[in-house]
């Protein structure tokens, strides 16, 4: 027996390799009881009770407790480097004696820029089997944020943010920019001492103008976080406890629209929107159906998520709905931007792996409309710091943000620098018409609405604003028909191919001169001008006279105009290129006529109001030596007898 105790004694002593309360000797026993009474008194008291601890741990060195604590303490001051070798060195006396301390270095080597230390740590205190779901979570968050910012430090991206200058950043403070599709005005939010107002400043010559308060929708009250459409004519944004307006309490989305260059009394979005908890900063989407928004689920702002909802037919706004899980993944989640390609969408988190605070992100839409997977923008556009308020311009080149980095005029700047190209949104154009009467030349407000010819139905609907102009996106993968159209006038359409490609560099500038007419009730008699209307969105199978699908669209217009103004009467003229020989030219022609006649026939519109003729190709509009020429001569007319 007594070899036996021989043999395992020297074991034991090998194994013992720290001290603890119960084993180390009594002055740093002493020493230790002193500093944790004194640690019980809170902050005020790390200090000194890093002093015993200090003491302790030189009484005796493998005293693990006290070297834990002592850890603590530096940690506690925000030493990071003593806190980290403390760590360090408990648990080099024993990984196995408490295996959170693997944790709370991770946190300590996250302060200290160790990234693949961190997350080995925390790696280390997951593989401890821990059973506390709180600290599990933990650990999992600082293993991926440790392995995410190791990789981003590593490969940073291009970032060389830019003050936009002192027409826009002044020593106030501002934040919350917003942009139009044409890059040529934007609208931010300002503070002056405790009250948000908005301003705007115009894009001329190079430099941001002088920015001016927006007369109208700023109050006594604060207004911020807004959202501007990209022609410019429609604001969506937060004001908070305002009362017998019909808001519903706390923050609430409100809008007012741009009418003859004077914003609208603000209205706040009804309860379908609007609730007793706090809704804020809006994105408003290029097809103006579109807003996401940020929606309160904690009463101290800690759970925040982002919330669409949808314009529907008649213009009621659907109930909404939280975006899904991978972009909605606890904490904070907040300052949406929905890029008018509606593909792509930027956002702040603190609650996916990034470089600490909030990060900046984007997402992108799936091929079955689904959302992707969130993107990290990367390092050096996101630090340790909290990024947040992102806009990217059309082109998706620029990149518009606040900080309050210590080169600016002061407070929270505005700032622009160039997106990486990993991130920037899809591809979209812009298309911008000046809308008249053909006759006055006087700017007209008129109906433009933009259809998905794929799908028949409005992409987008918008008025003319007072001075004639309208401006919509177009994001590209899809074909757009335009129809102009105003009570009392012709309709005007246009065709938009973007199939292939789109670009913010070659947008479409249209001048739109829409023909009026008047009907005698009387008579009978319908005054105009007798000029041709071009139907652009008129489609025949090739070398035939079947309409394609996508022209009923177009046709079904027509009808309406048609039924609407029972006095008008029109003939369908035919038109083909120069392509093959005379004779089958003026004959497809007259089919391709025929064919539409038939259209308006079975939306029963009466054959005494209709006729047709082809032409063949006697009455080009363009050269017949190039594609581009003999498409612009391919086409179907109508114009009233």
């Amino acid at each position: 027996m007594r070899t036996l105790l021989f043999v395992l004694l020297p074991i034991l002593v090998n194994a013992q390799k720290f001290n603890t309360t119960g084993t180390t000797n009594d002055r740093a026993l002493s020493a230790y009881r002193e500093g944790m009474r004194e640690a019980s008194f809170g902050p005020s008291g790390t200090a000194i009770a890093q002093g015993f601890f200090e003491k302790a741990v030189r009484a005796d060195p493998l005293f693990i407790e006290a070297r834990l604590a002592l850890a603590d303490t530096y940690r506690s001051g925000r030493d990071f480097f003593k806190a980290r070798e403390e760590f360090l060195n408990a648990i080099a006396l024993d990984s196995t004696f408490r295996p959170l301390a693997f944790l709370i270095l991770a946190e300590v080597e996250w302060e200290l820029d160790m990234y693949d230390d961190c997350a080995k740590h925390a790696t280390s205190y997951l593989n401890s089997n821990p059973i506390n779901p709180g600290k599990i979570k933990t650990a999992k968050k600082w293993v991926e944020r440790g392995l995410f910012a190791s990789k981003a430090m590593k490969n940073p991206v291009p970032f060389n943010p830019v003050s936009l200058g002192p027409g826009i950043n002044t020593d106030k403070m501002e934040y919350f920019p917003s942009l139009t599709a044409d890059g040529s005005t934007m609208i931010f939010t300002r503070r002056v001492g405790l009250d948000e107002n908005f301003y705007s400043s115009t894009f001329n010559n190079g430099k941001w103008e002088t920015a001016i308060p927006i007369d109208g929708v700023n109050t006594p009250q604060n207004e911020g976080a807004q959202a501007i459409s990209p022609d410019g004519s429609w604001l969506v944004f937060t004001a908070c406890n305002r009362e017998n307006d019909g808001s519903q309490g706390s923050c609430d989305l409100y809008w007012s629209q741009l009418k003859n260059g004077v914003w609208t009394n603000p209205t706040p979005f009804s309860s379908a929107i609007n609730s007793p908890d706090w809704e804020a900063q809006p994105t408003i989407g290029a097809d103006n159906k579109t807003i996401i928004f940020c929606k309160a689920s904690s009463r101290d702002g800690s759970r925040i998520s982002l919330w669409q909802t949808n314009r529907q037919q008649g213009g009621k706004w659907s109930k909404p709905e939280k975006l899904p899980e991978q972009i909605n993944t606890g904490g904070r989640v907040i300052a949406p931007f929905l890029h008018p390609d509606g593909q792509t969408l930027y956002f702040a988190s603190d609650s996916l792996p990034g470089m600490g605070g909030s990060d900046l992100f984007f997402v992108r839409k799936q091929p079955d409309g689904s959302w992707g997977n969130p993107v990290n923008l990367g390092y050096p556009i996101n630090t340790k710091g909290s990024e947040e308020m992102l806009v990217v311009s059309l082109d998706g080149k620029q990149a518009y943000f606040a900080s309050n980095r210590g080169s600016g005029a002061g407070g929270l700047d505005i700032y622009s620098f160039e997106m990486p190209e990993a991130a920037r949104p899809q591809p979209v154009t812009y298309a911008r018409a000046r809308i008249t009467d053909a006759v006055t030349g006087n700017p007209l407000v008129a109906k433009a609405d933009f259809i998905d010819l794929k799908t028949g139905s409005s992409f987008v609907s918008s008025n003319s604003k007072s001075e004639g102009t309208v401006l919509v996106c177009l994001p590209a993968g899809k074909s757009y028909a335009l129809n102009v159209s105003k009570e009392g006038y012709l309709f005007h359409s246009e065709n938009f191919d973007l199939l292939e490609s789109a670009t913010a560099a070659k947008p479409f500038e249209l001048d739109i001169a829409l023909i009026p007419f008047t009907a005698d009730t009387a008579t009978g008699e319908v005054k105009t001008l007798k000029k041709p209307i071009a139907l652009r969105n008129v489609f025949f199978e090739t070398g035939a006279s079947d309409l394609k699908p996508e022209s009923a669209a177009e046709l079904d217009r027509l009808a309406e105009l048609l039924n609407k103004n029972p006095l008008l009467k029109i003939q369908i003229n035919g038109h083909t290129d120069n392509t093959g020989n005379d004779e089958s030219n003026m004959l497809l022609s007259e089919k391709r006529a025929k064919a539409v006649y038939d259209y308006l026939v079975t939306r029963q519109i009466n054959l005494q109001r209709l006729r047709f003729r082809g032409y063949g190709e006697t009455k080009p509009i363009d050269s017949n030596d190039t594609p581009e020429g003999r498409s612009r001569n391919r086409r179907t007319e109508f114009e009233v007898w």
